[in-house]
């Protein structure tokens, strides 16, 4: 072999490492697919050797890394010079030195001169002011200029050291192999793809960014050692300064972790800090990576976009400071998450345990025991930033250039929102498009949305085989095993789940298998319901005719009531999925018309061929509606949990002799939300336990404070904590003698029309007490809340000051005009 395959082979982008066999293509190589070919996969990286079992083998690898040998050496990657002597400081210099943080710097020594000559330190009849200005004015820029270096040097990623980013990557291989025994598994057309833009970004000085999806921690390290493994410069990541623990902290820091804050509150002198340096790293050309869903995952699915990093990248791009950037959505999906088992106790209302060393080291160490399958991770094609906002501006009669979009004007503010918006949901739907369905994913979905107890593995087999077709022809991709028969990946899929999730029960006609931890369960179907959103809507949206029986004609729905209702719940989850981009009415009608294909419904169309209402199909009819339930198992714990957060705002309605507002915190008001929700799932009038997690109950709520159904006050400092009140106009009346809640009025309409869709059914007992024990329950509650708002030893002030009052009026005006400007629909 020459000497240039042998460079070939350690640089090589796509490859497959089976303990030290290395299969690679040429880097030029893409194969083309057939139609109906699976999309070449590789394995990117499996288990490495282990010390008792091979000594040898694992102290040749332990070499090979301390050496340098081939791509372990790290040295002919593609991307801007890092881990080097004196990085650190050269980046913090630069920071400092940057315009944008000096003027920063000389305005707050301007204002902290202004309050000192208002309390008279410094007198203007003094004949030497001038000289003491001055000097006070050095003074305090130097000690606004020694806190911001500390602040910086807390905060910059340190690529110092080439040797520790060796010895790094050999511990986090050794770790994420033995945890994910199957390896991390790579398109290799993506990553030809990616290694081509990168070596272009190169050229340019132009930095990737990174922007993956969050389920796990595994996540930035995965990412990590693909980016070394390619030969790609490693990013820096956005991390919350919560991992910043010892030991672990400066390790993290050492290897990619650029530390910030969770919440930046009024601290100027900071947030300028943070675009500094984000402004400087794009400026230099170095790559970067921040989750656009902010925290990770706790339910399955994608969570709405958060636009703190992203906005401070679109302000480097608007403000001329950087000229462009590359973009790289990027989906990470695994057979098994480590955490979700903690994930449901945090979602159950436990509050979420401070990261510390011990239990770093103690679970890691229990990681190593793990039989987790494996990690795939898929990069969707890069898009220049600069690109994108040309073309959005472009759409809104705003071009580049044309007006200072930097101004804070409410107009630019507007549009800021705008493009804030449409590119962090395109990023999310650049993710979904990428994404891969795993086997445990499937095998989660069908069991939680099958009817009855459990299901015997021919079923399970039939089930998962139709929704796999489902998948791809939603655009979807299916994790791809070679030629192994369906029924070893489901088994393989069951074991990796384990039975604390999926039980079997022995000694029957054949293997059956129940949903033991339905809540757990839970997070792995909903990662398929981003592809089934639409299907789920219209089958929800019928089954406010369905749910009423009869024969056909009579469950049919006229075609403006299924829009009608459609409409009402896109809007009312609109920040909890992601919906395709080309609106209601097309996106309706290719719907329709694919449900018709599929035989699952029937529409009635008049003599020019325009649908009038729509019905259940006779085939799906005598197939038991199990297609037509799928659907709507899908939808109906999001409908339970909209309904439950509506129901629960019913208690914030005042008593009848409460005379002054009091506003409760929005914390407090979410754990009487989920214990409302526990009692009442107890007491069977709840359907689906998943109902009360807290994640989804705080989309509910931020979904009613953006229509303006309950009105929130967020403190200036960090720490406090928000405060909520229900609107007048959504308060439900009470009768004028008990003082007891009445069962009308706008928000009860509201409740009513939230709940024409949800699951009638064995599981929840309905009649005429329903409401009665419901709005007992809710009062009850509700009145506690108050009680508790209203103590004398309550840390936060129930009533508003004057500022608040007028700050809430302001953003109240301010929110109208959003909504005005923006024209979408609403509740």
């Amino acid at each position: 072999m020459s000497q240039d395959d042998d460079a070939a082979r350690d640089s090589a982008p796509d490859l497959q490492i089976l303990g030290n066999q290395i299969t690679l293509q040429p880097r030029s190589y893409v194969e083309t697919r057939k139609p109906g070919d699976q999309e070449e996969e590789e394995a990117l990286m499996q288990n490495m050797a282990r010390f008792r079992s091979e000594p040898l083998r694992f102290l040749r690898e332990v070499s090979l890394y301390v050496s340098g040998t081939g791509w372990r050496a790290y040295d002919n990657f593609i991307g801007r010079p890092i881990f080097y002597s004196g990085f650190t400081e050269q980046m913090r210099n630069s920071v400092i030195a940057a315009p944008l943080l000096r003027d920063r710097i000389a305005q707050l020594a301007n204002k902290r001169l202004e309050i000192e000559e208002a309390e008279g330190w410094l007198r203007k009849d003094d004949k030497h002011y001038g000289i003491k200005r001055a000097h006070r004015r050095a003074v305090i820029e130097s000690g606004i200029r020694d806190l911001a270096e500390k602040m910086a040097d807390d905060m910059i990623c340190k690529f110092e050291s080439k040797l520790f980013i060796r010895g790094a990557t050999y511990l986090a291989i050794q770790l994420l192999t033995r945890a994910y025994h199957q390896g991390i598994h790579v398109s290799s057309e993506e990553v030809l793809r990616l290694r081509r833009v990168a070596e272009e970004a190169e050229k340019k000085r132009q930095s990737i960014i990174f922007l993956p999806s969050h389920r796990s921690h595994v996540d930035y390290v995965s990412l990590q050692l693909i980016c070394y493994r390619l030969g790609l410069a490693l990013p820096v990541v956005v991390a919350g300064d919560n991992l910043n623990f010892p030991l672990v902290g400066s390790f993290l820091q050492h290897g990619g972790a650029m530390w910030i804050r969770r919440s930046f509150g009024n601290d100027t002198l900071y947030t300028t800090l943070v675009q500094a340096y984000i402004d400087t790293m794009l400026q230099g050309g170095y790559n970067f990576e921040c989750f656009i869903e902010g925290g990770r995952s706790r339910t399955g699915k994608l969570l709405p976009p958060k636009f703190g990093i992203l906005g401070f990248v679109l302000d480097s791009i608007l403000s001329g400071r950087v000229n462009d950037a590359i973009v790289c959505p990027v989906s990470t999906q695994y057979d098994k998450v480590i955490e979700t088992e903690g994930y449901v106790t945090e979602l159950l209302g436990v509050p979420k345990k401070k990261e510390n060393l011990a239990d770093f080291l103690s679970g890691g160490s229990s990681v190593l025991s793990l039989k987790l399958g494996r990690v795939d991770v898929r990069f969707h094609e890069p898009w220049s930033l600069r690109k994108y906002i040309d073309e959005q501006l472009t759409k809104l009669n705003k071009p580049l250039g044309t007006d200072d979009l930097t101004l804070k004007t409410p107009e630019n503010a507007v549009l800021r929102q705008k493009l804030l918006r449409t590119m962090g949901y395109k990023v999310l739907s650049d993710i979904n498009n990428v994404s891969v369905v795993m086997p445990t994913a499937l095998i989660g979905t069908v069991l939680l949305t099958l009817r009855g107890r459990g299901v015997g593995m021919s079923e399970l087999l039939r089930r998962i085989e139709w929704l796999i077709e489902r998948v791809r022809a939603k655009g979807g991709r299916v994790a791809h095993f070679g030629n192994a028969p369906l029924v070893d990946v489901v088994s393989r899929g069951l074991e990796v789940l384990g039975r604390d999730l999926v039980g079997e029960i022995q000694g029957l006609a054949e293997p059956t298998f129940y949903a033991v931890d339905r809540f757990q369960l839970s997070f792995y179907r909903n990662m398929t319901i981003h592809l089934f959103i639409s299907e789920a809507l219209v089958s929800a949206s019928m089954y406010t005719k369905v749910k009423q029986g009869g024969g056909p004609a009579h469950q049919e729905i006229p075609y403006a009531d299924l829009r009608e209702q459609i409409l009402f719940l896109s809007s009312l989850f609109r920040g909890e999925f992601i919906f395709p981009s080309e609106g209601l009415e097309v996106n309706l009608e290719k719907t329709l018309i694919a449900l018709e294909d599929d035989r699952v419904i029937t529409l009635q169309r008049d003599e020019k061929g325009i649908i009038h209402s729509i019905g259940l199909s006779e085939e799906e009819r005598l197939a038991g509606r199990e297609n037509y339930d799928f659907y709507c198992f899908l939808i109906w714990p999001f409908i339970e949990a909209s309904w439950l957060a509506a129901t629960s705002l019913l208690g914030l309605t005042p008593p009848i002799d409460q005379k002054d507002e009091i506003w409760t915190k929005v914390a407090q008001a979410q754990d009487t939300a989920q214990l409302l929700g526990k009692t009442l799932y107890h007491q069977g009038d709840l359907s689906y336990f998943e109902a009360v997690n807290r994640e989804t109950l705080k989309n509910s709520y931020q979904r009613f404070e953006e229509e303006g159904i309950i009105f929130t006050i967020k403190p200036k400092e960090a720490k406090s904590q928000p405060r909520m009140c229900l609107s007048p106009e959504w308060r439900a009346p009470r009768d004028p003698n008990t003082g007891a809640l009445v069962a009308s009025g706008k928000l009860w309409d509201f409740i009513e029309r939230i709940a024409s869709s949800r699951r009638e059914g064995k599981n929840r007992r309905d009649g005429a007490t329903v409401s009665t024990r419901v709005l007992r329950l809710a009062d009850s509650l509700g009145a506690q809340l108050f009680e508790k708002a209203a103590a004398p030893e309550s840390k936060v002030d129930a009533r508003l000051s004057d500022e608040e009052a007028i700050k809430l009026k302001k953003a109240m005006r301010a929110e109208k005009r959003r909504r005005k400007l923006e024209g979408r629909a609403h509740l």
